[in-house]
């Protein structure tokens, strides 16, 4: 497995941030002396962009040498998380960590008395809560994110906030990994042209502007090693290409250049932002084509198709074909496991297991997920609920329950209908994976997508099982079977052991009567002693 750092630099340290002041505009483009249609100091350059620093033009280098601001700066993220724990006598106690990151920006455009800056879409966010998946260094799991800031620093050490630029979000791309961060202040821009990333060969020249360590702002050279790599790394979803500078934590945002064979003159071909944990000098850059809608329009990339299957008639009829022919209805959810079952009346039925499973084979939740009432309705409509425990499963009727449980009920079967419809389709698409290069990448991008959603619902899977522990039933609770439940539910209105029932009372619609002749009483509507599992 390939893991990927990313160009951070992270300290768990107070807010201090510090400014500069504002620096006089950059010269556009076109009035460098290389614009004018000067050639090229190489006498060689093949290609769109060179593979030698001597095809950068004398008057190119002598204006970057006489630029006294920069056009890239240190950005401070800072966080402050809420974390709640308990205390001997069982009060309720709360603590609060800050934490800052540093990370590297550039200007590229002065609009409506605003500068615009880009860089690293995981420079400037933090996790809502924290968990395994998403963790923040020196802060525990299920803390709560409760203030965030962003600025324009000297350095990471600079504890003089006085004269911070303060920062604030326009549009954030997860998938790019980009976002475009905005200042008030006028700010240098970046003087040189935005280049084509398409353009980038094997063994083009690179600089990289950028904060390494969040110490001081530095210039790295290297090469491109590698024109196109796939990144599909968690939420990532873009494309690269792979340069040999050496670039450190604090680099992130940073811009990469090339140098125009046709100007000899730098253009923005990529923003640097992780690199292959496991190699040296292996670094990765966003080609800057697929920033461009970003950077001018401020819109972030549509996001992918996969990550959201239809639900719709058509999907529902073919889970319960998939669902009636497999022996093994099962599949991932979170960091558990559930299945679909079909019944002969077109419903279907949930099921969430424990992270024990299958040792123990009792479900958590199961869900009831009724037939529309006609196909333009959707996938299907809510039923009842059963929670489990070791002695079986309990129903709760959903209109007694409040309306935070209702919806938390609503996002759980939504998640399991689309994670069932990913899993059955990667599922399906194993036997034919070798057939053919199309077959084998189809299977592998839903492999990708599935895993990308284990990970996204296991906060989900792991709220549900909590739910388990509070509803399942208890000693003084009839349950029922599991058996009884995914094989034929009870019919509604039957609540079997409801807390809402009181003990002794009789059904508003009886079962009939048992060859004994004898009625059966509501709360000891068992088809057996629980069974031990």
């Amino acid at each position: 497995m390939v893991w990927w750092t990313v160009g951070l630099s992270v300290v768990a340290v107070s807010l201090a941030t510090a400014g500069a002041q504002p620096p006089p505009p950059a010269p556009p483009p076109e009035s460098t002396p290389q614009a004018a249609g000067t050639p090229p100091a190489a006498p060689f350059c093949e290609g769109e962009y060179a593979d030698s620093y001597s095809a950068l033009s004398a008057q190119a280098r002598a204006f970057e040498q006489s630029v006294k601001k920069k056009y890239t700066y240190c950005v401070r993220s800072t966080a402050v998380y809420e974390c709640l724990s308990y205390g001997a006598e069982g009060n309720v106690r709360r603590t609060r960590t800050s934490v800052s990151a540093h990370g590297t920006a550039f200007a590229y455009r002065q609009q409506a008395g605003e500068t615009l800056l880009l860089t690293n879409e995981h420079v400037v966010e933090w996790p809502d809560v924290t968990s395994d998946a998403d963790a923040v260094e020196n802060v525990p799991s299920g803390c709560k994110r409760v203030k965030d800031g962003l600025s324009i620093v000297e350095n990471e050490a600079d504890a003089y906030d006085r004269d911070d630029i303060p920062l604030s979000k326009a549009v954030v791309d997860p998938q790019l990994d980009l976002a475009v961060i905005k200042s008030k202040t006028p700010l240098t821009v970046l003087p040189w042209k935005v280049g084509r990333s398409a353009g980038v060969r094997e063994r083009d020249v690179v600089d990289v502007r950028g904060f390494p360590l969040g110490v001081f702002n530095a210039t790295n050279m290297g090469k491109v090693i590698s024109a196109y790599d796939r990144d599909e790394y968690k939420e990532w979803y873009h494309d690269d290409f792979v340069i040999d500078a050496l670039l450190s934590q604090g680099n992130s945002g940073s811009p990469v250049l090339a140098i125009s064979c046709k100007t000899g003159e730098f253009e923005l071909v990529g923003v640097y932002h992780a690199g292959y944990s496991r190699g040296s000098a292996l670094n990765v850059v966003v080609g800057i084509d697929q920033a461009r809608d970003l950077m001018n329009n401020l819109r972030r990339t549509p996001r992918r198709a996969e990550a959201n299957p239809p639900l719709d008639a058509l999907a529902r009829a073919r889970m319960r074909k998939r669902a009636e022919v497999s022996a093994t209805p099962f599949f991932p959810f979170g960091s558990r496991t559930a299945a679909v079952f079909p019944r002969a009346d077109g419903t279907l039925l949930f099921a969430l297991y424990g992270q024990d499973f299958p040792r123990r084979v009792h479900p958590l939740v199961v869900l009831e997920d009724l037939p529309a009432a006609s196909v333009d309705q959707g996938f299907g409509r809510a039923g009842r609920v059963w929670f489990g425990g070791e002695r079986g499963l309990l129903e709760r009727t959903r209109a007694e329950q409040d309306a935070e449980l209702q919806q938390q009920l609503a996002r759980l079967l939504d998640a399991l209908r689309r994670d069932a419809t990913l899993a059955f389709s990667y599922q399906d698409s194993l036997p034919a994976s070798d057939e053919s290069r199309q077959t084998f990448d189809t299977s592998a991008r839903l492999n990708k997508t599935l895993e990308r959603t284990i990970v996204a619902h296991r906060e989900l899977s792991d709220a549900a099982a909590e739910l388990a522990d509070r509803f399942a039933p208890d000693v003084t609770e009839s349950a029922t079977r599991t058996e009884s439940v995914l094989k034929n539910p009870p019919p509604p209105g039957i609540h079997l052991g409801s807390a809402s029932e009181p003990a002794g009372a009789s059904p508003a619609n009886p079962p009939p009567p048992r060859d004994s002749g004898a009625r059966q009483p509501a709360r000891s509507a068992k088809d057996g002693p629980p069974s031990r599992r």
